[in-house]
């Protein structure tokens, strides 16, 4: 499926429901690195006015995934009280968070990145979905991206991931999977 078609989807889906974030929605885009999250949620921004968050900016770096859940409980939290959320990105050249960045209240809210539908906040979510692609296609998108020189990275940031998502189980839970070539 396209990101074009599978973000035709998405919206449908989440417009058809009410609000769970506040007075406004969240879609949650998750899945194993590499899979196409990003490429279905930027079509999914396009059709629509939405905020989106990538979970790559709230990993405190390559061992960050298992430890985010504090960064986005700050953001989505005082969003579901009508208040405007923050977060905080982190910087990966030098090692540390940086700058602070604030969304407003309301609209539609998409957090894109491994881990973001998470349990925790659950109640929270319009719509959950889960994006999916083989592991070599995974690997081989994400070393394209980032340079051969990072592999035994991904290689670990996908154990780490493979743990999360089973513990969560957040393909069983997923209101739309959307499988990538």
């Amino acid at each position: 499926m396209t990101p074009e078609a599978a973000a035709t989807r998405v919206v449908q889906h989440t417009l058809a429901r009410p609000p769970t974030l506040g007075a406004g929605r969240l879609v949650c885009v998750d899945g194993p690195a590499g899979s196409g999250k990003t490429s279905l949620a930027d079509a999914v921004a396009r059709r629509t006015d939405a905020q989106v968050v990538h979970m790559d900016d709230l990993y405190g770096g390559w061992d960050g995934l298992l430890f985010v859940a504090g960064h986005v409980e700050r953001l989505l939290r005082p969003l579901a009280q009508g208040l405007h959320g923050h977060w905080q990105r982190y910087d990966w050249h030098a090692g540390r968070f940086a700058e602070w960045h604030q969304v407003r209240p309301g609209g539609l809210l998409l957090l894109e990145g491994v881990g973001s539908g998470a349990r925790a906040w659950a109640a929270l979510a319009t719509t959950l979905v889960y994006v999916e692609a083989p592991r070599s296609v995974r690997l081989r998108r994400g070393l394209d991206r980032d340079g051969d020189a990072q592999a035994d990275h991904w290689r670990r940031f996908m154990v780490q991931e493979d743990v999360l998502l089973s513990r969560e189980r957040t393909r069983a839970r997923a209101h739309l999977v959307v499988p990538t070539p």
